[in-house]
């Protein structure tokens, strides 16, 4: 599935609801997940990361098409195939 098919998947799925709850509830929808993100990798549970990295996904999806924008372009944008602090693949940035 490419980026714009699961945004795509996200709008069709929720953008009802999304609309109705509004951006700042959705972000808050968006943090929780974290949250309990935060908690599987503290826990080391594998199977739960998975879970909720994909809620994550698709809750970023969700923000991105409250605020119409392409995540797929945005990302290309931001990270051109380089790292955009030192512009190299892979990154030799000291952390």
């Amino acid at each position: 599935m490419e980026i714009k098919e699961f945004q795509q998947l996200m709008y069709d799925l929720y953008a009802h609801n999304d609309r109705k709850r509004g951006a700042a509830a959705t972000m808050l929808w968006l943090v929780e997940e974290v949250g309990e993100l935060a908690e599987a990798v503290r826990r080391n549970d594998t199977e739960n990361i998975r879970e909720e990295l994909a809620d994550c996904f698709a809750w970023v999806g969700a923000l991105a098409n409250l605020y119409d924008v392409d995540l797929e372009l945005a990302f290309l944008e931001k990270y051109p195939l380089v790292c955009p602090t030192c512009g190299k693949n892979p990154c030799v940035c000291i952390d």
